[in-house]
């Protein structure tokens, strides 16, 4: 962490602690949108060995994520025994009480971030799910097609059965 994330007037290791984490959920947060974006470019690129590589990022960025909330629980632990509460009471505003003005405001801008981020983290990822669902739809009905069976659902008059000519149309998202 450099000196120009964590203001000079931190002096107390509980509001450093508190910005370095956030610096450090930010930064994670930073790598997983990369990740999750590189991923849906890829599949609508259909380039599969850059989804499995990006997935591969993805799982590697949420295994340290996993640490970081570990560390998030130790935070929440240490604020609610200085203000006695158990942690699971603890918010932002009441750890923000343990603060000087300037890295409360800090933190509550940090916090914002990592939260806007964790949003569009959120928002990516369901976009890409869709994506893949219907490639996979896409990629059962060409299995379907080629093994000449029908498809699973129904047709108006009836069930499905196959056709005597395919047609496959080329279309991206």
């Amino acid at each position: 962490m450099t000196g120009t994330l964590i203001p000079q007037n931190a002096v107390n290791p509980f509001e450093r602690d508190v910005l370095v984490h956030l610096e450090a959920q930010i930064d994670s947060a930073r790598r997983l949108l990369g990740s999750i974006l590189g991923q849906g470019t890829a599949i609508r690129d259909r380039d599969v060995d850059t989804v499995l590589a990006r997935l591969a990022d993805i799982k590697t960025e949420m295994d340290l994520r996993s640490r970081l909330e570990s560390e998030r629980t130790d935070l929440l632990v240490r604020a609610g025994a200085q203000l006695g509460v158990p942690a699971a009471a603890v918010t932002l505003e009441a750890m923000t009480g343990l603060m000087s003005p300037g890295v409360a405001e800090r933190a509550r801008e940090r916090s914002a971030e990592l939260r806007g981020l964790l949003d569009e983290v959120s928002r990516e990822h369901g976009i890409n799910r869709a994506l893949m669902r219907q490639e996979l739809a896409f990629l059962d009905h060409l299995v379907r097609m080629l093994a000449k069976e029908p498809d699973a659902g129904y047709r108006p008059g009836g069930p499905a059965t196959p056709a005597a000519s395919h047609h496959v149309l080329n279309l991206q998202a």
